[in-house]
Order: structure tokens, then C-alpha cells, then sequence
């Protein structure tokens, strides 16, 4: 066992702050290492201790889909690989009834995700329509486009608690958004009380410890409900498909050294999309989907897992999940 690992590690454990050259320490190391397996095990005790021994399932509705011109060349939406040709919205009634599913089913919060170019008034008033359907005790969260104060003040008037929102590795270079935009965007949610959800993404193999060091630092600045790390789909025929997927194994390293780099402060830790070894590793949230989706080329998502599946994910890696409300957001708000 490497000692300056098993120090770091114990200093992680003990709620000690991890320096950016600590951190990047821990990315180094070897899959499948003994120090692998350490770092998944501290990994492990902290989420548990963070999300007081529950994890959480949260469920997102693709409520659109439609060619988009921020262009993000890691998802399907984007104009420029033509995947989406004419812009298809649910119905309301379908919305809703999407959203009751994943409510009866289980779970813990509720998301409306919408393509940047979205109308955000239009976005708004569906918001008010789920609230008004799930009634005041649900947790609803939006996933939208970049937007100011106004815009924040507008999300929690129209029933939402909070935003999914992360600045992308490489933002500006694989996108058409500037980072100062998305953090302009969190810090304009922060400032009218919406709790914050972020995530280190989309992890692609073409991705350096110290992007990836940069990130995790980021998200524990936002000081949000949730981080973790999510790995990039490749789309077919883009770009990046070229660069490959990053192995589930070197993910459960990945999320499980922004687990320690957050620290305890930080209640849960996701990894996306749902798998065994990320949630033995430390994450703590998984998520459900239906509707669009930007790792896929359908309209109605063929990737997304139902609650149940994640619920049975999370319980074979001997997790308890929650019932009700997310008791993570609530204690946020």
C-alpha cells in the first residue's frame, strides 16, 4: 500500500480538506490497484456518513427534443449532427402523467429537463402544472438552459426547489456556452435560495487528471446537494464517438475520488448512467428517465432506467433508499 495514498485516504475519512495536488494524487492511481480498492472503500464510508446511510433515486422527464444550437458536441440534441431534425414537445397531460409514474414508483425528486433553446416562459408554466398535479410535499428540480435572476426567481415562483446545472468539461471548447455563463447561471439560482445539483461531465477517456482535479474542485466550490461523475455516451457517427467510453471500472474510481475531493459537506454522489460498480464505489444517486434524452438518438429515451431499477441497483450494492421526499434537498431548503 502506498502510504502517501493511505494518508490522503485517512485525512479524506477524517473530514479533512484535499488539496488540488491530493487529489490529483488519487486520480493517478492504478485500476484494480490495492489502492484502488482503498480509495473505493473510503470512498464508500464517506457517501454513507454524507448521505446518512440513505441513497436516493431522483427521475427526470425529457420534455422536448429538437435540434439545438449550443451545440454540444457530446450530445444528441446538437444542430450541427443533424440527429433531430424538427422540434417535438410532450403534451402536458403526458408530462404530468409521466411525472405521477415516477412519483408512485418511488421517487425522491422529480426532474423537468428541457433543450437550451426551449421556450423558458413555456417551461415555467409546465413547471407550475406538475407542482399544482404532485402537490406541495414533492421535490421538483429543473434542468434547464442558462438564465439570470430573474429567471431563478421565476423557477422557485413556478414550484421548483432547485436546478441540476454543471459547467462541462471543456465547456466553451465542445460547446458554444462560456463557463462564466454556467456559473453565472448557479450562482443566480444560489442567490434566490434554489439548491444546487451538479455532477463532474461528461467523463470521456480524453479527459487529463487535471481536468478532471479542476472539475472536482469546481463542484465542491458550488457547495451543491449533490456532485459526482457521470461518464459521456458516445452518440454515433460525432466527433467524440471516436474517442471512446471510459471503462465502468476507472468511472468508479473517478466518482469516487470527487466523493473524498468534496468531502462530507457534499450529502450524496451520483454517477450516471445506473451501474453496480458506481454505487459500491460511493454514488449514492441514480437516476430514473423517460422522455428525451442527450445520450440518445430517439425522441423517447431507450437508455433511461425505471425507479425500480435503480432502487434494485442501489440495494444489491447493500444501500438503503430513502423513502419520500429526498431527504437530501429537504434539509437544503
Amino acid at each position: 500500500m502506498n502510504l502517501r495514498i493511505k494518508e490522503y485516504l485517512s485525512k479524506a475519512v477524517a473530514g479533512g480538506e484535499l488539496r488540488k495536488s491530493e487529489i490529483e494524487a488519487l486520480f493517478r492511481v492504478p485500476v484494480l490497484s490495492e489502492e484502488y480498492f482503498m480509495i473505493l472503500h473510503a470512498a464508500r464510508s464517506v457517501s454513507e456518513q454524507a448521505a446518512q446511510g440513505l441513497a436516493e433515486v431522483h427521475a427526470q422527464v425529457g420534455i422536448n427534443a429538437g435540434p439545438c444550437p449550443r451545440n454540444c458536441v457530446f450530445c444528441s440534441f446538437a444542430a450541427c449532427h443533424g440527429i433531430f431534425k424538427t422540434a417535438t414537445v410532450l403534451g402536458m397531460e403526458e408530462i404530468i402523467e409521466r411525472c405521477d409514474h415516477f412519483q408512485r414508483a418511488g421517487a425522491n425528486a422529480i426532474y423537468l429537463m428541457m433543450t437550451a433553446n426551449f421556450d423558458f416562459v413555456e417551461f415555467l408554466k409546465m413547471g407550475c402544472e406538475v407542482r399544482a398535479a404532485l402537490g406541495p410535499e414533492a421535490v421538483l428540480l429543473a434542468n434547464t438552459g442558462d438564465f439570470g435572476h430573474e429567471g431563478a426567481e421565476a423557477l422557485r415562483q413556478a414550484g421548483f426547489q432547485g436546478i441540476y446545472h454543471a459547467v462541462r468539461l471543456r465547456e466553451g471548447k465542445v460547446t458554444l456556452i462560456k463557463p462564466e455563463t454556467r456559473l453565472r447561471t448557479i450562482q443566480a439560482a444560489k442567490d434566490v435560495g434554489l439548491v444546487i445539483a451538479t455532477c463532474v461531465e461528461p467523463v470521456g477517456p480524453e479527459h487529463s487528471v487535471e481536468e478532471l482535479t479542476e472539475m472536482t474542485l469546481l463542484t465542491r466550490e458550488m457547495a451543491p446537494v449533490f456532485s459526482g461523475a457521470a461518464r459521456r455516451i458516445p452518440i454515433p457517427g460525432t466527433v467524440l464517438a471516436q474517442e471512446g467510453i471510459v471503462s465502468e471500472a476507472t468511472m468508479a474510481l473517478i466518482l469516487a475520488v470527487v466523493r473524498l475531493g468534496v468531502g462530507y459537506t457534499v450529502p450524496l454522489n451520483c454517477t450516471h448512467e445506473p451501474n453496480g460498480m458506481g454505487v459500491l464505489a460511493g454514488a449514492s444517486i441514480l437516476w430514473a428517465e423517460e422522455g428525451s434524452n442527450p445520450r440518445d438518438v430517439r425522441e423517447q429515451t431507450s437508455r433511461g432506467y425505471s425507479v425500480e431499477g435503480c432502487q434494485t441497483v442501489l440495494s444489491e450494492a447493500h444501500w438503503k433508499v430513502a423513502d419520500g421526499p429526498s431527504p437530501a434537498v429537504l434539509r437544503r431548503i
